[in-house]
């Protein structure tokens, strides 16, 4: 994978912690200085054996990967690049959900990125989704399921409660596997189970084959 220039997409954003969460701005420091990303997606213009499209990919070790401010503008902003670049774009998800700290405007995120994908297919462009473990919570219940096409990594956790909570809700056992990929691909949630060192072909193939 080749990565392109895209200030656009890649551009910083700040830290914003609307709630004054105790310790919140520290975390996010020695995040940004341990994993040196500046937050929980890094996004950009990329080619895969040559297509050039739009990726971004979520960083489980950044607050496994929750979706607050500045993750949705950013999975807003590749759609909007995407759109005006006229590319397809792929998200890695990997996400525990909403960032709590940031409390209800981390949730109005996931209508955000919905009206951006929305937008976005309405004028033609592909978007394809690659699930890996676990994508659950606010992330799974908004743009990450919203593909015209879903991979899933082998054996990846997704839906939004995770199988103990939503038990200890329901006060019954579930299935063997649930929300597993595989569980989602026999109930038409997911369209193919591709393990990680096939995914670069597949992914090629699937942007040569709709090139136009």
């Amino acid at each position: 994978m080749k990565a392109l220039p895209a200030p656009d997409v890649t551009l910083l954003l700040p830290v914003i912690d609307p709630l004054k969460y105790p310790d919140y701005n520290s975390k996010i420091e020695k995040l940004q200085k341990d994993t040196g990303l500046d937050e929980g997606v890094l996004a950009g213009v990329c080619e895969i054996e040559g297509n050039k499209c739009v990726v971004a990919v979520m960083a489980s070790e950044f607050l496994m990967g929750s979706m607050g401010i500045a993750v949705g503008e950013k999975i807003t902003r590749s759609f909007e690049i995407a759109e005006k670049l006229k590319l397809p774009i792929i998200i890695f998800t990997a996400s525990g959900g909403a960032r709590m700290q940031e409390g209800i405007l981390s949730l109005m995120q996931m209508a955000k990125t919905s009206a951006a994908v929305k937008r976005y297919s309405e004028n033609g462009g592909l978007y394809v989704s690659v699930l890996t473990h676990p994508t659950t919570g606010g992330v799974s219940a908004s743009f990450a399921t919203l593909a015209d096409i879903t991979l899933a990594e082998p054996g990846a956790l997704i839906g939004f409660a995770g199988p103990r909570v939503i038990e200890q809700t329901i006060g019954q056992k579930l299935p063997q596997g649930f929300q597993r990929s595989e569980f989602q691909l026999d109930h038409g949630f997911v369209d193919q189970i591709v393990a990680r060192a096939d995914m670069r072909d597949k992914l090629a193939q699937i942007l040569r084959l709709h090139a136009n």
